[in-house]
Order: C-alpha cells, then sequence, then structure tokens
C-alpha cells in the first residue's frame, strides 16, 4: 500500500489550502485515515483523522479550521485548511491505520511522504 499526498504549497496568512491524499494497493483496508504534521525543529504531531463511517477527531490547534473528509470509493482523505496561520507551516504526511483516539501514530500501518505548507505573514 502506497500513500501520497497532493495540495501543499505557499499560501498567505489567512488563506486557504486543500490536502488530498490516496492510498493504493488492492489490500488497503485501513479504518483511519489522517494527518499528521511537522514544523522545524518540532515534533511530528497529529492533525486530524477519519473513520471509514465518517468519524472524525481533530487536534485543539486544527479544530473551527481544518476540515477533514474521505472518499471509500477512491480510498482518498481530503484536508481543507482555512484561516491559515504562519504557525501551520509544517510538511504534512498523510496517515493510515486502525482507530484509536489516543497516540494514533501508534497505529499508524502506512506513512504517506509529506508535503510541505507554507504560510506566510
Amino acid at each position: 500500500v502506497q500513500l501520497q499526498a497532493f495540495g501543499g504549497g505557499l499560501v498567505q496568512a489567512g488563506g486557504s489550502l486543500r490536502l488530498s491524499c490516496a492510498a493504493s494497493g488492492r489490500t488497503f483496508s485501513s479504518n483511519a485515515m489522517g494527518w499528521f504534521r511537522q514544523a522545524p525543529g518540532k515534533e511530528r504531531e497529529f492533525v486530524a483523522h477519519i473513520s471509514r463511517s465518517g468519524y472524525t477527531y481533530y487536534a485543539d490547534s486544527a479544530k473551527g479550521r481544518f476540515t477533514i473528509s474521505r472518499d471509500n470509493a477512491r480510498n482518498t482523505v481530503y484536508l481543507q485548511m482555512n484561516s491559515l496561520k504562519p504557525e501551520d507551516t509544517a510538511v504534512y504526511y498523510c496517515a493510515a491505520g486502525a482507530l484509536t483516539y489516543k497516540d494514533w501514530s501508534n497505529a499508524i500501518e502506512y506513512w504517506g511522504k509529506g508535503t510541505q505548507v507554507t504560510v506566510s505573514s
């Protein structure tokens, strides 16, 4: 299984970006898909995930500004990011794994390569 992310880029503060991530592979069956991010000099942190049935879970930093969605037929997850701030600047990583609500990084089965998001002030 491979996860490929798209949609990163440079945007001004207050702007929006939409990330997408598609899973390929005949055996893909992970319940949860979502995103982490890693800013320069910081540890990787959870952003949001969504289950196959559509239940969503967000980090506090993402609530109210980011919306995660999923197309199960295409094994694709999306992250709509609005009202972006300079502190959202990071490499965003797509991930897929079992559905947990604590320390989801421990349940990850597949990681995608990151996509850079840069928010200028």
